[in-house]
């Protein structure tokens, strides 16, 4: 599949009502009326990512964080904030991470947080496992509204996926006779493992080249699935930082890209007022392959424009073994989940990352050393 947008389509969300998710499981219409729409948005015509509206104080959380993003990566001795004992997993990342094979990402930089807890797990966790477990670092004396904004957007954000999770797994079980209730809660209602990332992608410089990063629907982040459980995004906030005229007229094209299950691209536009939650390879795997995560990107946009955006990924302690639930057709064997996993060469194949029973540390490691490797022959 070629990264580049010409055979791309524009897809609305599917959007809930927070209001919804609150209320208890049970079989009264509201709630079959949700597991319809968790069908549409995670289910085999879904983008993997689902819309909740009316989450209180979501609007004003979310600009009160996205807005720091600029006067953040402006701060002086940003080096400062590294964290290279964790891998960069904790405060400031810039041109740490490699997406494409041999290409440091400078196109974004990111300040990782827990937004729970400043010193996450015990102190045998954080010696043992010291990318999953940092430290939080904070620019206090030179960004001081930076913690607390952080804080209570990742925390809300954390708060509503979790409530989400019973409404998954209902569905899960109508697609799996086998899947135990509340599998997912239960994996994430008590962790502590939840990283946020506050992200700021450069303004592009434009080349004469045909071959111009702009015009891949890449540019800003590189093509990938999320690896963990669940992907919270609070949506994005653009700014016209070299006060340029955007010269092609195409900032509507900037954003996130999706590749759904019919192997088609979408550019995913969440609406400002929505927070929204995405599915990650952790969760396909517990569920069976009911719920796939999808393969995304983010795409630039030329005339100066900058954009900061906030994913906070909420998953389980690194020595959770991913088991499969296999469905009562497949005669207990896991294959299906890897046969309902995206076919996009865009990303690494979860069968070359996960095997029933490793740890979710274990395939973590096993896919960034993947995502280094990989090579899209397509492009």
């Amino acid at each position: 599949m070629s990264s580049s947008s010409s055979s791309t389509s524009s897809s609305k969300p599917v959007i809930i009502d927070y209001n919804d998710i609150r209320q208890s499981t049970n079989n009264n219409e509201n709630d079959n009326i949700l597991l319809q729409k968790i069908d549409e948005a995670f289910g085999p015509d879904g983008t993997g990512i689902i819309g909740i509206r009316n989450v209180p104080e979501f609007f004003e959380t979310k600009n009160n964080l996205l807005r720091l993003a600029q006067p953040l990566v402006n701060l002086d001795n940003l080096e400062s904030l590294e964290d290279p004992k964790s891998m960069y997993n904790a405060g400031w990342s810039h041109g740490k991470e490699i997406i494409k094979p041999g290409q440091p990402d400078l196109a974004k930089g990111s300040f990782y947080f827990n937004p729970l807890v400043d010193q996450p797990g015990t102190e045998e966790e954080r010696t043992r496992f010291p990318m999953s477990y940092p430290q939080n670092v904070w620019p206090t004396s030179q960004l001081p509204e930076l913690e607390p904004a952080a804080k209570a957007l990742g925390s809300l954000l954390t708060k509503v996926s979790i409530q989400l999770c019973p409404h998954i797994d209902r569905y899960v079980q109508t697609k799996n006779a086998n899947y135990q209730p509340q599998t997912l809660y239960n994996h994430l209602k008590n962790t502590d493992k939840v990283k946020g990332r506050l992200l700021y992608y450069y303004p592009l410089v434009e080349e004469s080249s045909s071959t111009s990063a702009i015009k891949n629907d890449d540019s800003w982040c590189g093509w990938h699935n999320d690896s963990g459980f669940l992907t919270a995004l609070a949506g994005d906030m653009l700014w016209n930082v070299q006060e340029q005229k955007n010269s092609n007229n195409n900032i509507d094209q900037a954003g996130l890209y999706v590749v759904n299950r019919q192997n088609e691209v979408c550019k995913v536009d969440l609406p400002k007022d929505c927070m929204a939650v995405q599915i990650g390879e952790c969760a396909q795997i517990l569920s069976g392959g009911a719920v796939v995560a999808t393969p995304h990107c983010v795409k630039g946009v030329s005339g100066g424009m900058a954009r900061s955006s906030f994913a906070c990924f909420i998953d389980t302690p690194p020595s959770v073994r991913l088991l499969a639930t296999p469905s009562s057709s497949s005669g207990g064997n896991t294959d299906e989940v890897l046969q309902l996993s995206s076919s996009s060469s865009l990303v690494p194949p979860l069968s070359a990352r996960w095997t029933n029973g490793m740890t979710f540390g274990d395939f973590l490691t096993k896919t960034f050393q993947m995502y280094y490797e990989w090579k899209d022959d397509t492009k």
